[in-house]
């Protein structure tokens, strides 16, 4: 099963190992674990576990295990900006648990290179690397819904619990850090703004990245700029999108 113990925040890789009897290591720090306490003996937490447990068993779900808790690899009070995402890519050899990221020397994916137009017009130079482990580890929280996903079937996880699971990670960070920015692209994304405290974070809400809608609005959201401008203003610094 799943397991949910502490662990160092930092980022693991690794490959998707079937012969492994009984962990996948969705292994939390304690800050994590401490905030999410309340999720793990609740029963559509435990069928989660069973259900993914079960995939990744039979060797047909993505990301590879080692990744499954990429995302938490910075500590709740350090989250600067949450991107939420839907479900990992579903091609072999490119998910890398991290939302919109992909494993380093894979191709761009259509919506990371859109990502990164946005970026560049914006006036942030950044590389044209898949990898986004330099963002999280400056403290964006880079959340698919779903943290896994069946190999060849996007969102064919989607009913598996995690969005339940992943609706208290978005909550709890509203709810125990304080100015963060929540990035909300697509009508999926947007559709969570109800469990942020916008009092106290900036919501910002855009058109998704995809090229079948970046152009009705992602593009020219200025989203990152506006993001740094108001870390700043609340004194918790810029992120370096480069």
């Amino acid at each position: 099963m799943l397991s949910i113990a502490p662990r160092k925040n930092v980022r693991t890789s690794g490959s998707s190992d079937t012969s492994r009897p009984s962990t996948a290591p969705l292994t939390l720090g304690p800050e994590w674990t401490s905030l999410l306490s309340s999720e793990f003996e609740k029963p559509y937490f435990l069928a989660l576990q069973e259900k993914v447990e079960r995939a990744y068993r039979a060797g047909t779900a993505l990301p590879n295990r080692a990744d499954l808790a990429r995302a938490f690899m910075i500590a709740p009070a350090d989250v600067r900006v949450v991107i939420l995402g839907q479900d990992p890519y579903h091609t072999p050899g490119v998910a890398d648990g991290l939302a919109f990221s992909a494993r380093a020397g894979a191709r761009v994916p259509p919506s990371l290179a859109n990502i990164f137009k946005e970026l560049r017009r914006e006036g942030f130079a950044t590389a044209n690397d898949p990898d986004l482990t330099r963002f999280a580890e400056q403290g964006v929280l880079l959340l698919n819904a779903s943290l896994s996903v069946e190999s060849g079937l996007a969102n064919s996880h989607a009913e598996y619990g995690w969005h339940q699971f992943t609706d208290a990670v978005i909550k709890g960070v509203s709810d125990a850090a304080e100015h963060v920015v929540f990035l909300l692209w697509g009508s999926y994304a947007r559709k969570k703004a109800h469990l942020i405290d916008s009092t106290k974070h900036l919501i910002l809400e855009s058109a998704h990245p995809s090229p079948l809608s970046a152009h009705r609005g992602f593009f020219g959201n200025n989203h990152f700029a506006r993001a740094n401008e108001y870390l700043v203003a609340h004194g918790r610094g810029a992120i370096d999108w480069r």
